[in-house]
């Protein structure tokens, strides 16, 4: 079966995404071809069908922009990566909505403390944004940090979700 790509439009611009039935392989707010960038060879060699929407993903990611912020949570992914930026992957899920989390933390969560530099990286690399909340981790102290979107985007998803 082929992937599934849409795009619909956000508070914040038009988000990308890919999916795999009901899994979601990537979401970005750069292009199409950025996001077959980040997908598995094997994925991208099964085809892909643009759709007018992925059936339950299109209305998860509506529903949270919509104001519903914890309807994201339902959505499954799956990315590839190393064995920490799965780890950091998995622990920003764990990350509610409305909560912030620092580097530190994340690095510590996913299982390394000394990994602070390699929890930013993990970030930087997320292929599944707002879904996989990057946005939800911030300096130590609270300062935002880095955000591939820009910091616009980052603090009107944490006001969104209630955090500022």
């Amino acid at each position: 079966m082929s992937l599934l790509y849409t795009s619909t439009k956000t508070p914040i611009g038009t988000i990308h995404l890919m999916a795999d039935e009901h899994v979601l392989l990537g979401a970005n707010y750069t292009s199409y071809d950025s996001l077959l960038d980040t997908l598995e060879e094997l994925d991208v060699q099964r085809g892909i069908d643009r759709v007018k929407r992925i059936p339950v993903i299109s209305d998860l990611v509506d529903d949270y922009f919509d104001g519903d912020v914890e309807a994201i949570n339902a959505i499954a992914v799956r990315q590839p990566g190393a064995h920490f930026s799965q780890a950091a992957w998995k622990a920003m899920r764990k990350i509610r909505a409305g909560k912030v989390l620092s580097y530190a933390d994340l690095a510590q969560r996913a299982g390394s403390p000394a990994a602070v530099r390699a929890a930013g990286t993990a970030c930087a690399k997320n292929a599944i944004v707002v879904v996989v909340p990057c946005h939800r981790v911030v300096k130590t102290g609270g300062a935002l940090g880095n955000y591939a979107y820009g910091l616009d985007a980052k603090e009107w998803l944490l006001r969104h979700e209630g955090v500022l």
